[in-house]
C-alpha cells in the first residue's frame, strides 16, 4: 500500500455516490479497491485518481446478486490486513406499488440492499476486529425513516431502515474492539437511481435534489465528527438526538411479563 490509511473497498464505484467516496477517499490518501459491475467506467475512474492523487487503485468488477462476487469481497475483507474501510454503497431502488410489483425484483432488491450489505459488513467487522481498527460506512436513506411518506417504496425503504439498524446494533456491539461505523441517510440526492428504479429524476422536484458531491463531502464531515447517523439535510442535530431519546424512554415498557391493563387482559400465573 501506498500511503499508512490503508485501502477502502467502495462497492458500487462505478458512479454516483460511489464514485465520489472514491474520489475524496484517494484524496484523503487511502488506496482504492472499486467494485461495481460497470468495468468500463471504473477502468476510466481508476485511471483518473491514480494520475490525479498517485494512490494505488484496483478494479474488481463484481454483481453484488451473485454469490461467488460476493464470496471474492468477503474474503478480501477477512484476510487482506491493508484494507481499513469499507463503504457499503451499491444498492438499487423500487418504487412500484407493493400489490403490483414484480416478485423477482423485490427480491433482488432485498438481496442487493440486505444480504449484500449484511455479507460484507459481517466479513469487514471480523477483519477488522481481529486487526483491532477499520471503519464501515452503510449507505442508507431517510426513505427507511418515513414509511408514511414513501406508501410505495415499501420494499425499498424497509430495506434501508435494516441498513440503519444494522449500523447501529454493530456500534453497540462492536465499538469496543476499536471499529467506527456510519449510517449515511441521503434524502432525494441527483444521481442514476431515479432512472435505474422507473421514476425518472425528472419527476423529482428540483428544490430537494442534494447533488452527489455536496451529499458525500457532507456525509464525510459526520464521519470526522464522530456520527453514527448522518442526514446531510438535517439542520439541527438535536432533533435526530429528540427523536433517539423519545425511542429510548419506551424501553423501559417494551417487555413485561403481563400485558398493558389497557388492554383489559386478566394477568394469568404460570403453574
Amino acid at each position: 500500500m501506498s500511503t499508512s490509511k490503508g485501502a477502502a473497498l467502495i462497492t458500487g464505484a462505478s458512479s454516483g455516490i460511489g464514485a465520489v467516496y472514491a474520489d475524496r477517499l484517494a484524496r484523503r490518501g487511502y488506496d482504492l479497491i472499486l467494485a461495481a459491475r460497470d468495468e468500463a467506467r471504473l477502468g476510466a475512474l481508476a485511471e483518473r485518481l491514480r494520475a490525479e492523487t498517485g494512490v494505488a487503485v484496483e478494479v474488481v468488477k463484481t454483481d453484488l446478486t451473485r454469490r461467488d462476487d460476493i464470496v471474492r469481497l468477503e474474503a478480501r475483507l477477512r484476510e487482506d490486513e491493508g484494507v481499513s474501510l469499507l463503504v457499503n454503497n451499491a444498492g438499487a431502488a423500487l418504487f412500484d406499488t407493493f400489490t403490483v410489483a414484480d416478485p423477482d425484483k423485490l427480491e433482488g432488491l432485498i438481496q442487493l440492499n440486505i444480504t449484500a450489505v449484511t455479507r460484507l459488513a459481517q466479513a469487514a467487522s471480523a477483519g477488522f476486529a481481529r486487526r483491532g481498527h477499520g471503519t464501515i460506512i452503510n449507505i442508507g436513506s431517510i426513505v427507511g425513516l418515513a414509511p408514511e411518506l414513501f406508501p410505495t417504496s415499501a420494499v425499498y425503504g424497509a430495506t434501508k431502515a435494516y441498513v440503519l439498524y444494522l449500523t447501529q446494533a454493530l456500534h453497540h456491539d462492536l465499538s469496543p474492539k476499536g471499529l467506527t461505523f456510519q449510517a449515511v441517510l441521503p434524502g432525494a440526492t441527483r444521481t442514476e437511481i431515479w432512472d435505474r428504479s422507473g421514476r425518472g429524476i425528472e419527476n423529482v422536484p428540483d428544490e430537494i435534489l442534494m447533488d452527489v458531491d455536496e451529499l458525500v463531502d457532507a456525509a464525510l464531515a459526520g464521519l470526522d465528527r464522530g456520527e453514527l447517523v448522518t442526514i446531510p439535510s438535517l439542520p439541527d442535530p438535536a432533533d435526530w438526538a429528540a427523536a433517539q431519546a423519545a425511542r429510548q424512554a419506551l424501553f423501559p415498557n417494551l417487555s413485561a411479563r403481563h400485558p398493558a391493563p389497557r388492554y383489559g387482559v386478566a394477568a394469568t400465573e404460570a403453574a
